[in-house]
């Protein structure tokens, strides 16, 4: 169990030995946990890569492309936010994990989304809704309380917690509340008279011309006390005063530790503290990332599929394994419509907690949508007058045989991690395809395309494979 390791062992940095090998499997760990996974040549190089240097060439993600860069931003600019589409906002994003530069930031990003969960579904302004994305992104792995200020003075947050409603005399308290419950400190750490006191802080922050302005005329200057402190506080003060009580770095650390290494074990007081200490001098995100995914605890089987696929992750994961292209951002808006039914709509979480995740991901009928989108991807052709998206990988990998092929497949998704038995029953599957039933006007290349989907199917809706 997580709680009985040793600290400074769980957080040495991880090096390849005879006990913890650097494997196929850990390499796939690595993409899933930090990006959105890999695809075959990813985790061929992968293996070939020492793993801190693997980690540090994900974190820094490559090149922009000036020309992918203009693409994106002249769709949103024209389509997204001109006609204010948020299913084109989402598709915009979507578009950007599966093709952008820096799929570690993109993860990060959605880790915030989540953590600063505001949902167009109430700001219904697509600009602002992208610019609160720009926000996250640009402090994903940046420092946490500078993040925390932008976002208290972000529009759509304003809008999504009332603040542009907070008036001196009628100070609104959801966003105070929230600050302090899902933002900074978590539930036990604040009083209602700390919300009640902390509110009237916030008062006159209102909207001019789309951006932040403070109405002094209608800002509470009378003193304060809040968590002990008196004063005469603004908004940012009391943004800087919930960094600085001890339950911040505590809060913000349990929940990327959920994020990183398993929602089904919390991080133990003693295995904390040692992040804890280190998180409270800087807010630096990307030392407590690094020290995370850098560490022996994470590349070890108590971080090993300890979590349940996001479907963000699981419809990225597949779309980006089966090399598909969506050639423009308008493919990518079938995705969206996808997430949707499996109930992770991105710039729509379901209220400010976000996505419960982990359990709360799977039932009859999202298992069923998501068996369906891996039967629709298998089979969505890989290009004009080309094959369907599993036979062409299975082509391109010179795997012609359905034994091949089920092989490819078990390497690709689940980097042949599966029980044996599992592994047997796939084989017998894939004896047996070729003998199936078929209509009789299908030609020779429909049935070996048929067999080709179908064990790309059926690996990718193994239990297995839910797990990340």
């Amino acid at each position: 169990m997580v709680k009985n390791l040793d600290p400074k062992w769980a957080w040495e940095p991880y090096s390849p030995g005879e006990k913890q090998p650097w494997t196929k499997a850990r390499v796939g760990h690595l993409y899933r946990r930090l990006a959105f996974g890999a695809n075959v040549a990813e985790l061929r190089q992968g293996v070939a890569t020492e793993p801190q240097k693997l980690i540090t060439n994900l974190l820094a993600g490559r090149n922009p492309s000036p020309t992918y860069d203009a693409a994106t931003e002249e769709y949103l600019a024209s389509n997204a936010e001109k006609f204010n589409q948020d299913v084109q906002a989402s598709g915009w994003w979507l578009y950007r994990m599966l093709h952008g530069p820096a799929p570690a930031t993109e993860k990060l990003t959605l880790f915030w989304h989540n953590h600063f969960a505001t949902s167009n579904t109430k700001v219904q302004n697509v600009g602002h809704m992208v610019r609160q994305y720009r926000l996250m992104n640009r402090n994903a792995l940046g420092k946490f309380d500078v993040m925390l200020q932008e976002m208290s003075k972000d529009p759509a947050m304003m809008i999504w917690l009332d603040t542009v409603q907070s008036k001196k005399g009628m100070p609104n308290e959801n966003y105070a509340r929230e600050l302090m419950e899902l933002f900074s400190l978590g539930i036990g750490n604040y009083t209602e008279k700390d919300i009640r006191e902390a509110a009237r802080a916030f008062t006159g922050w209102e909207l001019k011309d789309g951006k932040f302005a403070a109405n002094a005329s209608q800002f509470d200057d009378s003193p304060k006390t809040v968590m002990g402190q008196t004063g005469n506080f603004k908004g940012e003060d009391i943004v800087r005063i919930c960094t600085k009580q001890p339950a911040c770095a505590k809060f913000i650390v349990k929940k990327m530790f959920r994020f990183l290494v398993s929602e089904s074990e919390d991080i133990s007081p003693a295995l904390a503290a040692p992040l804890e200490k280190s998180f409270a001098d800087g807010f630096d995100i990307r030392k407590l990332v690094e020290t995370i995914v850098r560490s022996n605890l994470f590349h070890s089987e108590h971080a090993y599929r300890t979590r349940i696929k996001a479907p963000v992750d699981y419809v990225i994961g597949m779309t980006h394994a089966l090399e598909s292209r969506m050639g423009t951002i308008n493919g990518s808006l079938n995705l969206a419509t996808a997430l949707e039914n499996l109930g992770q709509n991105v710039f729509h979480p379901p209220s400010v907690k976000g996505w419960d995740g982990g359990p709360t991901w799977l039932n009859g009928q999202t298992l069923l949508f998501r068996q369906n989108l891996a039967l629709d991807l298998a089979r969505r052709p890989a290009g004009p007058d080309k094959p369907a998206l599993a036979l062409a990988l299975a082509e391109a990998h010179h795997c012609k045989s359905p034994q091949d092929q089920a092989a490819l497949f078990l390497d690709l998704f689940l980097q042949g991690d599966v029980p044996v038995e599992t592994r047997n029953r796939i084989n017998e599957y894939a004896s047996t395809v070729t003998k199936q039933k078929t209509p009789r006007f299908w030609s020779k290349r429909d049935i070996v395309e048929q067999q080709a989907v179908s064990l790309c199917h059926l690996v990718m809706t193994l239990p297995e494979y839910q797990l990340d």
